[in-house]
């Protein structure tokens, strides 16, 4: 078939490479210059399939409370006159249950799993380099009674199969070193060994030249209008080059692809959650983390990506917002200095935001849609990078008209009614 992907972050260049490979002629638009340019290309580096939880659980609305107040906290709201803000906001709370939590994480660590194979099977096949490393995620714990609470995450890592290790604060200086010179801020941690880190950028950008070896055609610089639509399926894409047709049609447009959907009769649960990062250039290599540790005081996660360090975090409700803010860089500066001092010089970092697609109870949306040819592949949240390589595999599966590796029915279209009614 002909297929038209709106998007080039790493969800649609996934989608595309493995439709090409399946023997699809495949068109992939974007508005910008070049892939991965918006929320794809600075986030945390994490590639965690066994940290693939909602935020929505139980305990959230009243930790939330705290968040707003603490001076670095990990969440922020900026309320806006926006009805879909608070419709969306109203539908996560509702999801903030042990039971919804429970479904809700289940339907997402298969497919991260998943991913995460498929990406280990792409450094196999194709030999792609992004940064990566394979030294597994720690959870940092301040306080004991953090490490006291993982009890219901463990279950769910146990009932999964998913490698896990409690740590004591030797434990957690063992995997990362630099940790040693801090221990009085620690009392131990939560480590998935199997957990990777690798730079989501050099990662979409590299895998869209191998889609390019593949056919497939990109239209950057090209702005996308309007899907037009002819009784029960898509006839084309208004865009800046004109009408664009094909046969079918891969919606991957992230936080945006509510807004492209909805004069269509689809109501697509995904807002934008901004998420902020910034990256320092490593100075002193023995006092820099050497995987991804994440400070769960802060929500904050420090990674190493090759000669640099990426600190990311924050979720923050503002709309489609990507104005940075001191403050949120401070919150971020302070996780670093406070855990890896000697690590980088702060002085050269960079400082960007991005809109994480999400969904008010977690898992991503993935699947056809009322329109025939119409499929959606979003909503992926903080965990678009652990979850895109199996996303835009199952998706080419599902357009090749093959089964899936992995039963991602809890995730497509036909159930989202039931997931946010």
């Amino acid at each position: 078939m002909k297929v038209l992907i709106l998007g080039s972050g790493v969800i649609g260049v996934t989608s595309a490479y493995y439709l090409a490979r399946a023997g699809h002629e495949v068109t992939v638009v974007d508005r910008q210059p070049e892939p991965a340019l918006e929320t794809s290309f600075a986030n945390a580096g994490e590639v965690s399939p066994g940290y693939s939880s909602p935020w929505a659980g139980p305990g959230v609305p009243v930790k939330a409370i705290k968040w707003l107040l603490m001076k670095h906290g990990p969440l922020v709201i900026r309320p806006k006159l926006d009805p879909v803000m608070w419709v969306w906001l109203s539908k996560m709370l509702r999801n903030c249950t042990s039971a919804r939590y429970a479904v809700n994480k289940s339907r997402m660590i298969p497919i991260a799993e998943y991913s995460r194979d498929c990406l280990r099977d792409l450094r196999r096949d194709i030999g792609i380099q992004y940064d990566e490393r394979s030294q597994g995620t720690l959870q940092l714990f301040r306080y004991q009674a953090q490490l006291d609470g993982t009890g219901e995450d463990v279950a769910v890592l146990k009932q999964y199969g998913v490698p896990y290790e409690t740590l004591s604060r030797e434990g957690c200086i063992a995997v990362e070193p630099a940790l040693a010179g801090v221990k009085e801020k620690f009392v131990g941690g939560l480590r998935l060994p199997q957990d990777e880190t690798g730079d989501c950028h050099m990662f979409t950008q590299a895998l869209a030249k191998h889609a390019e070896a593949l056919g497939v055609r990109f239209m950057f610089n090209t702005g996308i209008g309007h899907i037009v639509t002819d009784g029960a399926r898509v006839s084309g894409v208004a865009t800046s080059a004109g009408m664009l047709q094909a046969d079918a049609y891969v919606l991957a447009l992230g936080s945006w692809s509510s807004r492209l959907v909805a004069p269509l009769g689809i109501s697509l649960p995904v807002y934008p959650v901004k998420g902020y990062s910034i990256t320092v250039p490593i100075t002193d290599a023995t006092g820099a983390p050497e995987s991804t540790v994440m400070d769960e005081s802060y929500k904050v996660a420090i990674t190493r990506l090759g000669n640099r360090i990426r600190v990311g975090g924050t979720a923050e409700i503002s709309g489609f917002s990507t104005k940075l803010y001191d403050a949120r860089r401070a919150t971020l500066d302070h996780s670093l200095t406070d855990l890896f001092p000697r690590g980088g010089d702060l002085s050269k970092a960079t400082f960007w935001s991005g809109l994480r697609p999400m969904t008010p109870d977690g898992p991503p949306v993935i699947g056809p849609t009322r329109y025939g040819n119409l499929h959606l592949n979003t909503g992926h949240g903080t965990l678009g990078w652990t979850m895109s390589c199996g996303s835009g595999r199952v998706l080419a599966d599902m357009l090749s008209g093959k089964k899936p590796d992995v039963d991602v029915s809890a995730l497509t279209v036909d159930r989202y009614a039931h997931r946010f009614g």
